[in-house]
């Protein structure tokens, strides 16, 4: 029995640490490589997946039990989260667009910074000094790898970093907006009503900013299928990245999908590295491998301050 729960839950991270990086490589791929242009399409196209992935999770497979939505205060609150969530996914995709996957990962791993930044401007949380120090070569080790990165984009660079903040100030805001017990929602119900007011959202900036981008797509597809498939595919590998992710948690534990995520960074710039082939210079490795030190060093901080 203890074999069969092991085997399981190997699966469950492989199967996690499988979708969060292919679907880091696979926007790479169609916003860089393959030439569609559209970050805030695809991010729709995302929304629109796990709002229809969640409902069949939650209503028909009983993955969790649904919770609901208890007033309008809680309504807007998960309003405000979504266009948050909205804005650090979109940013996040356009980033790639000017960025190799290596840096964007490089990027995204200063979040434990902004996270301190805002919970201190917010809420007035103070850590111990002990895990503010940590936060040096975090934030040291994306100066290093900015100065040798080959590939280096400013406004890629200046977006990534806006997503990268964004996420932590949804991170914050969410533990502050959805604090009673009345109005805790587990991740998988977060999602099922985040989603469909993210495409909300989406839908009139995509039109308005990405001009006739259905009838570019419908053109692209009578050129080349395959864009229909890869779309489809990577919308639904959207939505497996926040199902693994809670299944991960639920499984384990918070804090070992943080250390997780840490490694997780790692294998993505390995893994990305060997497939777009992307320039790289050993000063941008060394910044990067210390700002991921610096990460294990502040979860560990963290874990011996509470």
């Amino acid at each position: 029995m203890k074999d069969s729960t092991r085997f399981f839950t190997i699966g469950l991270i492989a199967s996690w640490y499988s979708s969060n990086i292919g679907v880091l490589l696979l926007n790479k791929y169609l916003l860089s490589n393959y030439g569609f242009k559209y970050p805030i399409f695809l991010t729709m196209c995302h929304m629109i997946a796990c709002s229809l992935f969640s409902y069949v999770a939650i209503a028909w497979l009983k993955l969790v039990p649904m919770q609901t939505i208890r007033s309008s205060v809680q309504f807007f609150k998960i309003l405000g989260l979504s266009l948050i969530f909205c804005v650090s996914v979109v940013f996040g995709n356009v980033s790639l667009r000017y960025l190799p996957v290596s840096f964007n990962q490089a990027i995204g791993s200063t979040t434990p910074f902004f996270t301190a930044v805002f919970a201190y401007l917010m809420t007035f949380k103070k850590e111990a000094w002990i895990t503010y120090l940590t936060l040096v070569p975090v934030v040291t080790g994306v100066v290093i790898a900015s100065g040798g990165e080959p590939s280096f984009h400013l406004f890629g660079f200046i977006v990534c970093i806006a997503a990268t903040a964004a996420r932590a100030l949804k991170s914050v805001l969410q533990g502050i907006l959805l604090s009673s017990e009345g109005e805790k929602l587990n991740s998988m119900n977060l999602l099922l009503y985040m989603a469909p007011m993210a495409v909300v959202f989406l839908l009139p900036a995509t039109l308005i900013m990405e001009e006739n981008v259905v009838g570019i797509t419908v053109a692209l597809a009578k050129d080349d299928v395959k864009i229909i498939w890869y779309l489809l595919f990577n919308s639904a590998l959207a939505y497996f990245v926040n199902v693994t992710n809670f299944l991960v948690t639920k499984h384990t534990s918070a804090l070992t999908l943080q250390v997780l995520g840490n490694a997780k960074g790692a294998v993505a710039v390995v893994v990305s590295i060997l497939i777009f082939r992307n320039p790289v210079s050993v000063t941008g490795m060394m910044g990067y491998t210390l700002t991921v030190f610096g990460v294990v060093l502040y979860s560990e901080a963290k874990k011996r301050s509470k």
